[in-house]
């Protein structure tokens, strides 16, 4: 029977694993010193290699041959493990057997002694599936653990495992694979399985599979079933990424406000009998990576195309402007979520069409409407005084005096980019090397531009994918809104400029005087 090419090519010692040697070397070092902890966390995104590390770990800490912190994978414990007829090795799916009373089972499992391995090891993966219930009953046991017992949970949502348990493990985050790393595996793995491979195909496989090498080796594994030299047109064909010329019409189209021209792109693809929803899906995708060749100066590695491609995608960036960028990303990702609740998908798509070639309606610029803002208080109109009086004279408060909201900086803001990266993609580039701060009820992004504020101004679907995102890291609701060094100061002293702030408001001719 054919077995899959990320089953065959599974590391089975810790030297295998590649793009973690950060966390392979420390692990190796424990075993090699006889000093295990007793239980360990593995976090990371799927295909980086949490399960092949934690079953050569099983392995390692149970061998009769070690070798330098690796195992030997020839003594009847390193076959056993292999193929897992071993059962002092257990390994349990948390989404299956979330319940609480699989752990109690576990836990009264957990006191005997190993039959033949010196550890009897619990390799939990999916951890964050577990319910209260089987989180407080494995808390109990990782406690005060048999000392014959090791723990491995493994998850790919961290921010879902109570702190309780994260603290009672060694944790290590397993990073997102580079693209040239997984591409060099890739050539060694064609090479010994003695089929041909195009050194920039096993590099669109890598960046296509977005850090994971169990992915890249499935989309290998896809395009080997139907032939035996693999190149890039068989990759993009393979990954459902042929055809993207009509992206490119359709984006051009929009640039020269030609709806006529876009709605004739969309004809000819209805006639050819594609997908509407899959289309938009495709524009929105096309507009990220244009967002992207915009704003980063190498953006090889966050899109995943052809080089040719890649050079096209520069060029039109090079000739957009940013605002545009942002604006048709979000007009397409409205007409997607309004696709979805009707079945009239087409005239939706249409609509999303012609306000993609419309141009966008001119605002007067926020700088101009400050300036007005502040001649109005100059002359007294904001706080109710005529232009004429006793208090025409008196001088507007400067912008000194006006005391300006103490916040902190947001410590977690990593965090929550690493969940938003999941929810809203687009945004999550946007953010890329900003700051966050804080204070009271306020949540507040330095972006350093004004695409933030426009983004969120007018985008409600990225307002709710960024307020999602930090409640989901902090358990809080805030107000969001740009971070403006004129209207808001680090803490650093907790109550200075009240008295200028009484002072303008008395210049004003605002009562001042506390009130039950």
């Amino acid at each position: 029977m054919y077995k899959a090419l990320y089953r065959k090519w599974r590391p089975r010692i810790f030297d295998d694993v590649v793009g973690q040697e950060h966390i392979t070397t420390t692990l190796k070092n424990e075993v090699a010193a006889g000093r295990p902890s007793h239980a360990y966390l593995f976090f990371g995104t799927r295909g980086t290699g949490k399960t092949s590390c934690s079953k050569i770990l099983a392995k390692a800490v149970n061998c009769r041959n070690p070798n330098g912190g690796n195992p030997c994978c020839a003594c009847d414990i390193c076959a056993g493990i292999d193929d897992d007829s071993i059962l002092d090795i257990s390994e349990i799916d948390a989404a299956s057997n979330s319940g609480v009373d699989n752990i109690r089972d576990l836990r009264e499992e957990a006191n005997f002694t190993p039959a033949v391995t010196k550890y009897r090891v619990y390799i939990i993966d999916e951890t964050h599936m577990l319910s209260t219930g089987a989180f407080n009953a494995l808390l109990k046991i990782m406690e005060e653990p048999p000392p014959h017992v090791l723990f491995i949970l493994a998850t790919t949502e961290i921010h879902k495992v109570p702190a309780t348990i994260l603290s009672r493990c060694q944790r290590f985050d397993f990073k997102r694979i580079k693209s040239e790393t997984i591409a060099e595996r890739l050539l060694f793995i064609a090479k010994e399985e003695s089929v041909t491979l195009d050194g920039d195909a096993a590099l669109l496989i890598a960046r296509l599979s977005d850090g994971g090498m169990r992915d890249a080796l499935s989309l290998l594994d896809l395009c080997l079933a139907t032939t035996e030299t693999v190149d890039t047109a068989a990759v993009m064909s393979r990954a459902g990424l042929a055809g993207q010329e009509h992206l490119f019409r359709i984006a051009k189209a929009a640039e020269k406000y030609d709806a006529g021209e876009a709605l004739g792109i969309l004809g000819e693809l209805w006639a050819q009998s594609a997908d509407y929803q899959r289309l938009c899906e495709q524009l929105i995708v096309f507009y990220r990576n244009l967002m992207v060749a915009k704003s980063v100066q190498k953006p090889d590695e966050l899109i995943a195309c052809l080089p040719s491609e890649l050079l096209e995608y520069k060029e039109m960036a090079s000739k957009s402007e940013m605002e545009d960028i942002l604006r048709r990303l979000t007009v397409l990702q409205d007409t997607l979520q309004r696709m979805g609740r009707t079945t009239q998908r087409r005239a939706e798509l249409e609509m999303g069409l012609l306000k993609l070639c419309s141009k966008p309606k001119t605002e007067q610029p926020l700088e101009s409407r400050l300036e007005k803002l502040e001649s109005a208080v100059k002359s007294g109109i904001a706080a109710g005084v005529p232009k004429s009086g006793k208090r025409e004279s008196s001088p507007a408060p400067t912008r000194e005096e006006i005391r300006k909201t103490p916040v902190e900086i947001f410590d977690r803001w990593d965090e929550v980019l690493d969940i938003l990266k999941e929810k809203n993609t687009a945004l999550y580039g946007t953010l890329h090397n900003s700051t966050a701060y804080v204070g009271g009820e306020l949540f507040l992004v330095d972006a350093g531009d004004g695409m933030f504020s426009e983004m969120v101004r007018s985008d409600g679907y990225a307002k709710e994918s960024l307020r999602g995102a930090v409640e989901q890291a902090t358990g809080k609701k805030y107000r969001l809104g740009p971070y403006n060094p004129e209207r808001h100061e680090l803490k650093n002293d907790g109550g200075e400029k009240i008295e200028a702030i009484l002072g303008a408001a008395k210049k004003l001719g605002v009562d001042t005087k506390l009130k039950e």
